[in-house]
């Protein structure tokens, strides 16, 4: 197991430098990833919407379930404003569809195992939490124009996981 977390160590990238994330007015990739069934999720699927992509730690925690649950529960009321919402963690496609189904979650969950996605957004990077330190995914949402360019950030600090829905309704 040390050899297993040694190997993982010395192949992720820590970015955590504000020059490390996308940022306002950059272009957003074609390819996003593929979703809780394997999907391949195109940036030019939204096309004509404005897009929430969110990232967040883990599937079924408590923070994560409640910021899922809050976009779940205003996704009619997103839609009616142009938005269209796509979930980001690196848990596997498996634990996405137990997530979606166990909540009734309506939009797309994005299975970036790889990291690719997180490291390329600028999300993945060292943690501490107890005492303990690892790396993870910072909770950031993107809201992406209609144009394909990053229009506004929310960040880690900024995320209220009960009220995300506002925050994005009402900057």
């Amino acid at each position: 197991m040390f050899l297993n977390y040694f190997f993982y160590l010395r192949t992720v990238k820590t970015p955590l430098n504000p020059s490390d994330m996308i940022q306002v007015g950059d272009k957003v990739p074609e390819i996003l990833g593929r979703d809780e069934n394997g999907r391949e999720i195109r940036l030019s699927d939204f096309a004509g919407k404005k897009l929430v992509l969110y990232f967040y730690p883990k599937d079924s925690t408590p923070g994560c379930t409640n910021e899922a649950c809050n976009l779940r529960d205003n996704h009619d009321t997103l839609q009616e404003q142009g938005f269209a919402v796509i979930g980001v963690s690196v848990d596997s496609e498996k634990s996405h569809q137990r997530f979606k189904e166990k909540h009734g979650l309506p939009f797309p969950l994005i299975s970036d195992t790889e990291k690719q996605l997180v490291q390329q957004f600028g999300v993945w990077g060292e943690k501490k939490m107890a005492g303990r330190t690892y790396f993870g995914t910072y909770r950031t949402t993107f809201i992406i124009a209609e144009d394909g360019t990053v229009e506004r950030i929310i960040g880690p600090k900024e995320v209220k996981v009960k009220d995300h829905a506002a925050q994005i309704l009402h900057p």
